[in-house]
């Protein structure tokens, strides 16, 4: 017998033995629902789950429940709608702040003098937090939020007028905060990462010439000319529309950074 019919064979064998062997595919029980059948119900679920809840659990959740339902009693509007929502918010008292931030007092470390109260952080590795950030500090003024801390990436933001709480106003004090990095990062010699903080800056901060300024000596420091002489361009572009507008004394201010500006775009063009 030739070795192709062998191999030929032995390929039937094979086949013929898999065609023989009982598939498992699904070993599980599957149900089948037919029209009008109800699924089983969820209750059996519900109550197991429940008796595996330990009593510092269930008192922890009673207490939220608690405070939530005094928190929405009598609220404005806009208090209940931002309680709801989980944001703490200026105007609240102090079970909403706990409402907003679905806590309990043992969250908190709380700090009073007279009408006043403080609000940190019980606990260093687990800070509450609202929908917006974890909330560093509360100050509270006469049973009211006057100003809440927000630790984010960039450092601690402050939230104490109405204005503050936009997403403009995040926007800024974001922007800000990456400017102020990029500063130390500068003056460290770390030219790299303060650019990136600069760049990040100017997204978030486009009106704001310094900015432009700052991107534009990094560069020029780098021997980076091309982008610096444009981000130079910018800077004077702004700061021309600045006192076109006169938007407060920004000119007088940039003075030396303008004249310098203009010096470096005159050396870098001639390279």
């Amino acid at each position: 017998m030739s070795s192709r019919t062998m191999t030929w064979l032995a390929a039937l064998v094979v086949v013929a033995t898999a065609a023989c062997t009982q598939q498992h595919l699904n070993p599980e029980p599957v149900t089948i629902m037919h029209t009008g059948d109800r699924a089983p119900s969820a209750d059996s679920a519900v109550a197991a789950a429940r008796a595996n809840v330990t009593p510092a659990q269930a008192r922890a959740l009673y207490a939220r429940d608690s405070i939530m339902a005094a928190a929405m009693m009598g609220c404005a509007p806009d208090v209940c709608a931002a309680v709801t929502r989980g944001e703490v918010t200026l105007g609240m008292n102090e079970t909403q702040l706990m409402a907003a931030t679905r806590t309990t007092p043992a969250a908190w470390s709380i700090r009073r003098a007279g009408d006043a109260a403080i609000y940190t952080s019980a606990r260093m590795e687990q800070a509450p937090r609202d929908m917006v950030a974890p909330v560093a500090l509360v100050q509270v003024q006469k049973g009211e939020i006057a100003a809440i801390a927000y630790s984010e990436p960039d450092g601690v933001r402050t939230v104490a007028r109405a204005a503050d709480a936009t997403a403009e106003a995040r926007a800024k004090a974001t922007g800000e905060a990456l400017v102020r990095e990029g500063d130390l990062l500068v003056a460290s010699g770390s030219l790299d990462a303060a650019l990136d903080r600069y760049d990040r800056a100017s997204i978030l901060l486009p009106s704001d010439p310094s900015v432009e300024y700052k991107i534009a000596t990094v560069l020029d420091k780098q021997l980076r000319p091309i982008e610096a002489i444009v981000r130079y361009q910018r800077f004077l572009h702004q700061m021309e529309l600045e006192r076109i507008q006169a938007v407060g004394d920004a000119w007088a201010k940039q003075a030396d950074a303008i004249a310098r500006a203009r010096e470096r775009i005159i050396v870098l063009e001639k390279h």
